[in-house]
C-alpha cells in the first residue's frame, strides 16, 4: 500500500495581519504552522509531511521543529508566489510510493487529526476529497448592486482544508491547470475544472481561517480556553 504525504502550506504573507509571514505568527507562544504538524503528526495514516515557507523562514521552521519531536517526518521547502505554486514545488518534494496526497492550510490551525483521518477515508471511490461545513446564513447571487437569485443554502458547503487527493489526479490536475493558466484558491478547484470526481466529508466548525485581526484575537481567546486550569467544583 502507498504512502501519504501532508504538505503544510505556510508560505503566504500576513499582510492583512501586518505581519510577513502568516505561518510563522504565534499562536500562545507557538508558530502558527506548528499547531497545524501537532494535528498531522497525530493522525497514524499520514507518513510524512512537507512544509513549505516563504523565502528566508527556511532556518526558523527547521529551528522550530527541532525543538519538538517530528520522528524525522517534516521537510522543509520554499514555496511559491501563489498557494498553487507552492502545491507544485511540495508535489516535487513527493517520493514515488506515495499514492495519496493532503493539502492543508497554516491558517488553519485549528484542524483536529481526527479530520486528517476522515477526508482521507472519504476518498475511497473518489479522486479528492474536501471537509465542508453548512452555511449558516441564506445566500443569494448579486450582481451589479441587484439580487438574482437566492440559492438553496441545502445545497451549499463552506469549504475548508485539509483536502485529501490521489496523488496521480493532483499531478495531472495541475499539469492541465498550468497549460491551460488556469488559477484557483484551492486545489479541489483544479480537479473539478479537470473533470475528477471531488466528494465532501463533514467538515469542522472550529477549523477557522485565520485572515485577520479579528481572526487571530479569536484564536489566542480559542486556545486560552483550551490552556486554562480545570478548577475543581465547590463542594456545597
Amino acid at each position: 500500500m502507498g504512502a501519504t504525504l501532508a504538505l503544510l502550506l505556510a508560505a503566504g504573507s500576513g499582510n492583512r495581519l501586518g505581519r510577513q509571514a502568516k505561518g510563522f505568527i504565534e499562536l500562545a507562544g507557538t508558530p502558527m504552522f506548528l499547531h497545524s504538524y501537532r494535528s498531522m503528526a497525530a493522525c497514524p495514516q499520514i507518513d510524512g509531511v512537507v512544509i513549505l515557507v516563504p523565502e528566508g523562514y527556511a532556518d526558523s521552521a527547521k529551528n522550530w521543529a527541532d525543538s519538538i519531536d517530528t520522528g524525522g517526518r517534516l521537510e522543509v521547502r520554499i514555496g511559491g508566489e501563489t498557494r498553487v505554486e507552492s502545491v507544485r514545488r511540495g508535489l516535487e518534494a513527493m517520493s514515488g510510493d506515495a499514492d495519496t496526497v493532503i493539502c492543508h492550510d497554516a491558517a488553519r490551525p485549528f484542524a483536529s487529526p481526527d479530520l486528517f483521518g476522515r477526508v482521507l477515508a472519504g476518498l475511497a471511490g473518489f479522486d479528492g476529497v474536501v471537509p465542508v461545513v453548512p452555511s449558516p446564513d441564506t445566500v443569494k447571487r448579486v450582481r451589479g448592486g441587484r439580487v438574482i437569485e437566492t440559492v438553496p443554502r441545502e445545497e451549499l458547503g463552506l469549504v475548508q482544508t485539509p483536502q485529501a487527493f490521489g496523488a496521480e489526479a493532483l499531478v495531472e490536475a495541475h499539469r492541465r491547470a498550468r497549460r491551460a493558466g488556469i488559477h484557483a484558491t484551492d486545489d479541489a478547484m483544479l480537479l473539478e475544472a479537470a473533470g475528477f470526481r471531488v466528494a465532501a466529508v463533514e467538515g469542522e466548525p472550529a477549523n477557522f481561517k485565520i485572515t485577520t485581526q479579528e481572526d487571530l484575537l479569536r484564536a489566542e481567546f480559542v486556545l486560552g480556553l483550551q490552556n486554562a486550569p480545570v478548577v475543581p467544583e465547590r463542594r456545597r
